[in-house]
């Protein structure tokens, strides 16, 4: 029979503790005791006047650590004494004593990196301070080992501690100190995991706080350093260097400041985008490329420099891939996404859009639909558009590739947007690839109504790609090729016709809902996006016009637009496209503010798309017969959005001027014409006006 001691053992162990972890818990807090605990608003600490104490309790700690598994560390024993080994380390670290600084920092690291984030959060201010004065200490190792737990803290920092860590760092110079070790690096001849961790760090500390940029891009010696270093062939060094660069990058002066040596800077990227390269090179080199081009400015200073290469390097990059047995290997779709990610400059005007079609994107992107399908553009040529469809239908939904869907459509609709009025893509190559490209699209736009109806009803559903979707079908109509946006017309007539449902009807109910005052959140929110759309793709296919209209579209397009400036809802596009979100987002400074295209009033401004089409169809006089009040009010509504700066996104003003075209006479239109800020948006009211008078 056994003893109630075995049985307690035998029930220790069943949770993940043994008489041995136990007898090195007992010794852990036999050290401790040898010492005086306080508490403070900081926590539990420690204090040992004695050298050998300190070493005791540092081994007891370090013993005990190798002795617990993943699993003991859910036991209570184990959590309950998280609190004290910090409180001890922290306070050993901070007598700074030579005799224990080595073996007390590298029981810091791990600390770190054993015990789980959400158990050392609360505790993380203990050891913060005593291992930032670290940093520049006379040992080497011990500036190493303070790094690299520091690095490793801050990697899983949750925001809403940021502000409280930011103030410890501010108070010992932290900044400082690692300008000054990186500095020191090149000239002292320290190891080259000096200067990573180093350098790492300091990139942490800037991507997390901005106000740390101006102290590290205004240091001209730091610069001239890190021109040499960058050029050392190691690629821990490499990668160290393009973190801190990117973090700069994140400042618009920070940008200015590293593009003054543009063509060393570029080299180095657009090398680090060589597929000959580590995976964890070439996504340093993805980054550091999107944080120096995150607006149109920097952009265009980077394309100036060196275009082809980019878009080279982004069009390879997003070309080397392969399935493993129906998988994409992480590290793959890790680049994949990155890759997606810097094409998205396409967004902006420039000559890397011409790069993009002569580099093949548009055969790119297809293969990032249909995988590694045997529906090949050769097999589709041949075939009608209806059997187009049915046949695309049977790839279309590639589970493996769906994460990168929402980039795909986003990259494609900035393409069809940016282009001149007189591209083909047979200039560039195979027309077929492009028509099934907006196939594709077109039948996404067509599920974006299906999943925005599920939603509504409470159905779980995959939703990311929907909002991508429809807007680059959107961007496709209204895009400046002729031949473009004639495809995109007919083709999603075509597929709308072959799905052979009304969606108009559920589209206008959605508005309906909204203006009669209906409370909505997000999932609603999305909803109106595609509705709105949608309504707006609708609108501008000759086939469903007169549909829309007969089912009271101009009125309930009229109703919700000016129920929205009773009830303005302002909607940010990462609210209904997630995947626009990145690890940058909201990290930004000192960069002029960049207007997504269609602001944040896009509920708004897709209705007017919408209400512009269908009154350009309709007699304008009878919009508003016998209803001059209700006319005069609403016009002035468009008016105030003309004039007012607080309606952001540069498509605005024509499709507003679009909609008043039809009701004020020429010196209104010319007015209007003259607030226009773009070149091309100023083009588009003279086809308007053109067309009208016509």
């Amino acid at each position: 029979m056994r003893s109630s001691s075995s049985s307690k053992q035998a029930a220790d162990n069943s949770r993940g503790i043994n008489g041995h972890i136990l007898t090195l818990h007992q010794r852990l807090y036999h050290a401790l005791n040898l010492g005086t605990r306080c508490c403070d608003d900081k926590g539990q600490k420690w204090h040992y006047s004695d050298i050998e104490i300190q070493r005791l309790v540092v081994r007891s700690i370090d013993a005990f650590l190798d002795g617990i598994s993943a699993e003991s560390l859910q036991h209570q024993v184990v959590k309950e004494s998280v609190g004290d080994i910090v409180g001890a380390v922290g306070s050993i670290l901070a007598s700074k004593s030579e005799a224990t600084m080595r073996l007390a920092s590298d029981v810091a690291v791990k600390i770190v990196r054993m015990i789980p984030s959400s158990m050392l959060q609360p505790h993380f201010s203990n050891l913060i301070h005593p291992l930032s004065s670290l940093l520049s200490f006379r040992e080497l190792r011990v500036a190493i080992s303070c790094a690299s737990a520091l690095n490793l803290i801050l990697s899983n920092l949750t925001s809403k501690r940021e502000k409280k860590v930011w103030e410890i760092l501010k108070t010992t110079n932290v900044v400082g100190d690692l300008v000054e070790n990186v500095k020191g690096y090149s000239t002292e001849n320290k190891a080259t995991e000096y200067f990573q961790e180093m350098a790492s760090l300091l990139s942490k500390i800037l991507w997390r706080w901005p106000p740390s940029r101006f102290h590290v891009w205004t240091d001209k010696k730091l610069f001239s350093i890190l021109d040499t270093v960058k050029l050392n062939p190691d690629c821990s060094i490499k990668i160290a260097v393009m973190q801190l660069f990117s973090a700069l990058a994140l400042c618009g002066n920070g940008t200015n400041k590293l593009l003054e040596d543009g063509e060393g800077l570029v080299k180095i990227m657009v090398d680090s985008l060589d597929s000959s390269n580590p995976y964890s090179v070439q996504i340093e080199g993805l980054r550091l490329a999107q944080c120096l081009m995150t607006s149109e400015q920097g952009c265009s200073k980077i394309i100036k420099l060196s275009c082809e290469p980019i878009v080279k390097g982004i069009i390879t990059l997003m070309s080397k891939w392969s399935l493993d047995a129906g998988k994409l290997a992480k590290d793959q779709m890790s680049i994949l996404v990155e890759a997606c990610r810097l094409a998205l400059i396409t967004q902006w005007e420039g000559d890397h859009h011409f790069y993009f079609w002569k580099a093949g994107v548009d055969r790119v992107l297809l293969r990032l639909i249909i995988g590694n399908s045997d529906t090949t553009e050769q097999s589709l040529h041949s075939l009608s558009l209806q059997e187009q469809i049915i046949k695309l239908e049977e790839v279309f939904d590639t589970d493996v590739l769906l994460p990168l869907r929402p980039y795909v459509w986003d990259i494609l609709g900035c393409l069809t947007a940016n282009c001149m009025e007189n591209f083909f893509p047979k200039m560039h190559g195979n027309e077929t690839v492009f028509n099934v490209l907006v196939v594709c699209a077109c039948m996404a736009f067509v599920d974006s109504i299906l999943t925005s109806r599920q939603i509504f009803q409470g159905n779980a559903c995959h939703s990311s790609e929907s909002e991508p979707a429809s807007r680059a079908v959107l961007m496709m109509i209204y895009s400046p090729s002729k031949y473009i946006s004639s495809k995109a017309r007919f083709i999603l007539s075509e597929v709308l016709a072959l799905k052979g449902k009304d969606y108009v009807g559920y589209l206008l109910d959605s508005l309906k809902a909204a203006s009669s005052g209906n409370k909505f959140g997000i999932p609603s929110n999305f909803r109106l996006v595609i509705s709105l759309t949608s309504l707006a793709c609708y609108s501008a296919l000759p086939k469903f016009q007169k549909h829309v209209i007969q089912h009271g579209g101009i009125s309930i397009l009229s109703s919700f637009i000016s129920w929205w400036f009773d009830n303005p809802v302002h909607l940010n596009r990462s609210s209904v496209a997630p995947h626009v979100q990145n690890r940058f987002s909201g990290r930004t400074c000192c960069w002029p503010s960049s207007e997504d295209w269609e602001g944040e009033d896009m509920l708004l401004l897709f209705g007017l798309v919408a209400l512009a089409e269908l009154i350009n169809v309709e007699d304008r006089c009878g919009i508003f017969q016998n209803q001059m009040e209700l006319r005069a009010a609403f016009i002035r509504d468009l008016q105030e959005i003309c004039i007012n700066n607080s309606y952001s996104g540069p498509r605005w003003n024509p499709c507003v001027s679009m909609v008043l075209f039809f009701w004020l006479d020429a010196h209104h239109c010319y007015l209007l014409k003259n607030c226009l800020k773009r070149k091309h948006l100023i083009l588009l009211i003279s086809r308007i006006q053109i067309h009208a008078i016509g």
